[in-house]
């Protein structure tokens, strides 16, 4: 990879805002076709995989879905999960294979349209114009907090999933962690393997088992193509969904929270507020327990349909029986009962820097198919569910990148088409 330096006043046919493995791979297609562009990033190349998780985490995809365009993965290990070092190796290698053209340390302040057609891209380093604009920086910016956090004691140590890295960052003593996405559910783990009293507050969150007859569950799911289905036929409103929980640590294994309860972590349910020195949970622990085990056993059921049409030989296994039942009604835990809490409720997107009528619908969301929108040369890349399941993940961000830089360049085709005429 070589250092770029952006140059204020320069024109580029294509640029890339972010530097993760969506605007590299779309820049590995457009270094290939000749097209002339500038990758931004607002730190350092795929810095999220380094920065952004904790110690001890894992891939919750085998290695083997690991493919950018012309980069598969090729380790030993093909079937193991990749730990958080490794994938930034991985993935800044990927960017050295081809010389990204990749501007770090860059923030772009403001994307708009030119009156001759074309952006005018605002940057901390000056401001330069682009032929098309692809914004790939995903869609996890801004980690929320609940507004509720404030009425908390100033001396409790509050932290977002997203700064954890280890037990020892936290003060001695019991932690709340509240959400059970797949980092609420993988910290609390990381954290009651250190030996610390954990409480839980449970959301809706599903989960999937990491093996079932002989195989990752995942390695059956892209098999049976379900990580290509399109958005379209199953909702937009899917682009909002919880990915399921499940680890990659220790080789992998299923994240079963009635075993962890079982083995004295505390289950709640979801976290409603602070009062009277207390943090309210609610009466939804059992149904949301029950709601994880249904999506992971309708998983198997759909496994099993697969490997019975098809006549495959796999192992049968028994199916999974909850260890735990939770205790009916709500629940409130005095606020001086644990030292920290660690919030893993997720993130919002952050468009502020688009100024581009149209490019988002009316509650702020991307409006998009499959990554074009209604601003001619202006594109999304790297989003959940930009187009199927496997949008935003390893395992389909060449396709997407691959479909996204055709649509620029015929943009750019057909401008300079224009131009000529």
């Amino acid at each position: 990879m070589i250092p770029t330096t952006l140059t204020p006043g320069a024109h580029y046919e294509a640029v890339v805002v972010g530097g993760g493995q969506a605007g590299l791979s779309l820049s590995r297609h457009l270094v290939d076709a000749g097209v002339q562009h500038v990758v931004i990033e607002r730190e350092s190349v795929a810095h999220e995989w380094k920065d952004g998780r904790w110690d001890q985490f894992t891939l919750v995809t085998p290695n083997w879905h690991c493919r950018l365009p012309g980069y598969d993965y090729e380790g030993p290990d093909p079937d193991g999960f990749m730990r958080r070092d490794e994938v930034h190796a991985w993935v800044r290698g990927f960017a050295e294979s081809f010389d990204a053209p990749v501007a770090e340390g860059v923030a772009v302040r403001r994307v708009s349209a030119r009156p001759e057609g074309g952006f005018t891209v605002e940057t901390d380093a000056g401001t330069i114009t682009a032929g098309t604009v692809t914004a790939a920086t995903g869609g996890y910016h801004e980690p929320v907090v609940p507004p509720w956090a404030g009425d908390l004691p100033p001396e409790l140590f509050q932290l977002h999933s997203h700064r954890y890295r280890n037990a020892a960052q936290l003060p001695e003593g019991p932690v709340l962690v509240v959400g059970t996405g797949q980092s609420g559910t993988q910290i609390a783990e990381d954290l009651h393997l250190e030996g610390r009293e954990v409480h839980l507050a449970v959301g809706r969150a599903p989960r999937v088992a990491r093996f079932y007859r002989g195989r990752d569950c995942m390695t059956w799911l892209a098999e049976m193509g379900v990580y290509d289905v399109p958005v379209s036929t199953r909702g937009l409103a899917k682009r909002e969904s919880t990915n399921h929980y499940v680890t990659g640590r220790d080789g992998g294994r299923d994240i079963d929270l009635r075993a962890f309860a079982r083995d004295g972590m505390h289950l709640h349910g979801r976290a409603e507020g602070v009062q009277d020195g207390a943090i309210r949970l609610d009466d939804s622990l059992a149904a949301n327990l029950d709601h994880a085990d249904s999506v992971a056993e309708s998983i198997k059921d759909d496994i099993d349909a697969h490997i019975a049409t098809l006549g495959i030989d796999a192992p049968v296994e028994p199916r999974y029986r909850p260890v735990w039942t939770p205790p009916s009604g709500p629940s409130a835990i005095p606020v001086g009962e644990f030292s920290a809490i660690v919030w893993a409720i997720g993130f919002r997107a952050d468009w502020s820097w688009l100024d581009l009528p149209g490019v988002l619908d009316a509650t702020g969301h991307p409006a998009h198919v499959r990554g074009e929108t209604s601003v001619p040369g202006f594109q999304f890349l790297g989003l959940p569910w930009l187009q199927t399941w496997g949008s935003g993940r390893f395992h389909a961000i060449a396709r997407d990148s691959e479909h996204v830089a055709a649509t620029l360049r015929e943009h750019l085709a057909t401008v300079g088409a224009r131009a000529c005429a």
